[in-house]
């Protein structure tokens, strides 16, 4: 997970997958790799299969809202990844998810 930079809401992609989202709240990103979260950051932001809102408002890892849950198998951090992404959101956090 990767926190980014609140001037991502002036995405108009971006704010229309987070209509609930709630003023003061971080904007996050989530996603899955079989990197390290580290190397996985640095691509993004170097643009190697990159995420746009990652490589351009991309701010650091958020480990806090992870690590309890690495290193998993493939199918279940696909499921991961909804889940947190759907939970992050009903907590009224901006989320992007892969």
């Amino acid at each position: 997970m990767v926190e980014l930079s609140r001037n991502v809401l002036f995405e108009p992609r971006f704010s229309r997958a987070n209509p609930d989202y709630e003023i003061g709240k971080p904007c996050v990103y989530v996603g899955m790799t079989g990197l390290s979260p580290d190397e996985r950051f640095d691509k993004h932001k170097a643009g190697i299969k990159s995420n746009r809102f990652v490589r351009d408002y991309g701010l650091r890892l958020l480990p806090a809202l992870y690590e309890t849950y690495n290193p998993m198998p493939y199918e279940g951090a696909r499921e991961m990844e909804v889940e947190r992404a759907i939970g992050l959101r009903e907590e009224g956090y901006g989320v992007w998810q892969a």
